[in-house]
């Protein structure tokens, strides 16, 4: 049986809302259940976003334009034309500028009443703490496990709440997690996946519409807890297909031995989530060391018509986008089964490569293993390529 929780308002409300307020949030006013006092509490609130993305794009254009006083973006990335198939709140002419500058230019132009707080940094260890504890709530748009274990410990350490959501492909995920009110995100997944097990969107894809679907659930369960109304997401995760059109929530239990929100924690501080996390693992990283060569090396070799067997160890959608001439398509899952290996020359060099060099390093560990011993992989992989060697080919 599935349990909802109802939650007490985060903030108090602000002193008045003046006339122009009242016209601009007057569907709001006329909701019993949000009335002048939750609109007032959402002036007051300050609300930090994680990420100016996918899902933060809708998550801060819905926030702004439901009124919250002050929204914080912190953002180190630049727009690129490849991000505006699903991330609105950037347009063509933003190509080239920062995210969290072209965020706060959008979010003025729908509500000019909105504080906006620029973080043009990447989260880390040294500024999570400081920047968090400014503000009520935290959404998290993040799309990588450290950053993600990273906001959960550091919102569980200072008790704040926090709506995450997740995407890709056609499937989403959304909750909320305070631990004073129920699990943490560790409660629902203690352990990172395997480095390399779970494609991120750069690698997969994503539907652009389904991050509007769960970043306007993310901005539903923010102002729910903003206000007071209605029952919290903390303590269910939301599950939806958008290709079944299924909409599902199942209970998440509170992990009385979870590690930092459990009785007896064992993590008191922020730790080391890259290597907790693990960008690749162990054998991958054992195995590039010193068999890692660039995108110009690999030239090198083609023009020269060295005598090596070049793989491609992308998705075949991916091949179609843009691929390295001469390169043969084996995807990474054929590695892990092994079936490969029996693909594999005795008689060449083989040089692996991908869309950045992750998931060649995977399967190098892999090659190297069965006895390929000067096997190499391509550092940067295809987008090494494109800006070393061919920029005239297209990225993704």
């Amino acid at each position: 049986m599935e349990i909802a929780v109802s939650l007490p308002p985060l903030v108090e409300p602000a002193a008045d809302l003046s006339v122009d307020e009242v016209k601009r949030y007057s569907r709001h006013l006329i909701i019993p259940e949000i009335g002048m006092t939750g609109q007032k509490r959402l002036k007051n609130a300050r609300v930090l976003c994680v990420g100016a993305g996918g899902l933060g794009s809708p998550a801060l254009l819905y926030l702004a334009a439901a009124g919250v006083g002050t929204l914080g973006v912190i953002d180190f990335d630049v727009v690129d034309e490849s991000n505006l198939q699903r991330q609105i709140i950037h347009g063509q002419s933003d190509v080239g500028r920062p995210k969290a500058e072209s965020a706060r230019d959008s979010i003025r132009e729908i509500n000019p009443n909105v504080n906006v707080i620029l973080h043009e940094t990447a989260l880390d260890n040294d500024n999570a703490l400081d920047i968090f504890s400014q503000y009520d709530l935290i959404v998290d748009g993040t799309d990588n496990f450290a950053t993600r274990y990273l906001v959960n410990d550091a919102c569980v350490l200072l008790g704040k709440p926090y709506v995450w959501g997740s995407i890709y492909r056609f499937d989403g995920q959304a909750s909320v997690f305070w631990a004073e009110h129920g699990p943490c995100y560790r409660c629902l997944y203690p352990e990172p996946p395997p480095p390399g097990m779970v494609p991120s969107c750069a690698e997969g894809g994503v539907l652009g519409v389904l991050c509007g679907s769960i970043g306007s659930i993310q901005v539903t369960e923010a102002i729910k807890l903003l206000t007071g109304v209605g029952d919290s997401l903390a303590g269910r995760l939301m599950i939806y297909d958008a290709l079944e059109m299924s909409y599902r929530t199942v209970r998440v239990r509170k992990d009385p031995e979870c590690p930092i929100c459990g009785k007896n924690p064992s993590i008191t501080e922020l730790i080391d989530y890259d290597a907790f996390c693990g960008a690749v693992s162990e054998d991958a990283q054992e195995a590039v060391s010193g068999s890692t060569i660039s995108a110009t090396d690999l030239k090198g070799m083609l023009d020269r018509d060295d005598n090596i067997f070049l793989i491609d160890v992308r998705e075949p959608n991916e091949y179609e986008i843009v691929s390295i001439p001469g390169a043969t398509l084996i995807p990474k899952d054929q590695f892990l089964t092994g079936a490969a290996l029996e693909r594999l020359p005795q008689d060449k060099r083989i040089v692996l490569h991908c869309k950045s060099g992750a998931r060649s390093a995977e399967a190098l560990a892999i090659v190297k293993n069965a006895g390929f011993s000067d096997a190499v992989h391509v550092g940067g992989g295809v987008l090494a390529w494109v800006n070393q060697v061919d920029p005239s080919l297209p990225t993704y």
